[in-house]
């Protein structure tokens, strides 16, 4: 992405290094989001207050869990869902105590743009949309997989942050988009070359996708 955006400025924040620069005519914020829900809330919500962003778009990569769901797939989110949260008796597992839900949508026209530049940037690819699931940690085991399968049956893909920014999202009131590129089946093969999926495709992917959804903008 910073390729793309020829005199970036970096700023440091909460241990973070946030790019802002143009893109396609239009005022970005580049940031990795680090590892993790609360890593990845913690640079969201530097987002919504330091930076006053008008909204996120998060892209990335994510194990496939859904039927059909295969690696180089790319699937974009309309919901998210927390698969290690458990606080019952007290709340229904996954429910977040205090909110009432277990899911947090997505911007729906935000959402909306996010598949048609998918689409546009990678007309190859198979597209796939729905909820995904998000825990602390890296599924890669072939049981645990499918103990996911069986209890989230709807659930596309898992990954390790997109929740986490979808609440703080939710509570910041901002509009929130996310799409991810399907690096492995999070089965016992998913430790595979995770580094190199990432350099050579996904990061080719999202930075393919962000510039048609800012062209199209």
């Amino acid at each position: 992405m910073l390729a793309l955006m020829p005199g970036e400025r970096r700023v440091q924040a909460a241990g973070r290094e946030f790019w802002c620069g143009r893109l396609h005519g239009q005022e970005v914020v580049a940031v990795l989001s680090r590892i993790g829900k609360v890593a990845a809330a913690t640079t969201a919500a530097v987002l919504a207050e330091r930076f006053g962003v008008s909204g996120i778009v998060f892209t990335g990569v994510a194990g496939g869990l859904g039927p059909g769901v295969r690696v180089g797939d790319v699937v974009v989110a309309d919901s998210f869902l927390q698969h290690d949260l458990d606080a019952s008796p007290i709340f229904p597992r996954y429910e977040v105590p205090l909110y009432g839900t277990s899911r947090f949508h997505t911007d729906p026209a935000l959402t909306g743009r996010l598949q048609a530049a998918a689409r546009a940037a990678l007309p190859a690819a198979a597209l796939h949309r729905g909820l995904v699931a998000s825990g602390d940690r890296f599924v890669s085991s072939t049981a645990e997989a499918r103990a996911l399968q069986a209890a989230l049956p709807h659930a596309l893909a898992v990954e390790m942050e997109g929740a986490a920014v979808a609440q703080v999202c939710h509570d910041f009131g901002l509009p929130f988009a996310a799409v991810r590129t399907i690096s492995d089946r999070a089965d016992d093969e998913a430790h595979g070359d995770f580094s190199r999926f990432v350099r050579e495709v996904a990061s080719r992917h999202s930075a393919a996708i962000v510039q048609a959804l800012l062209a199209g903008a």
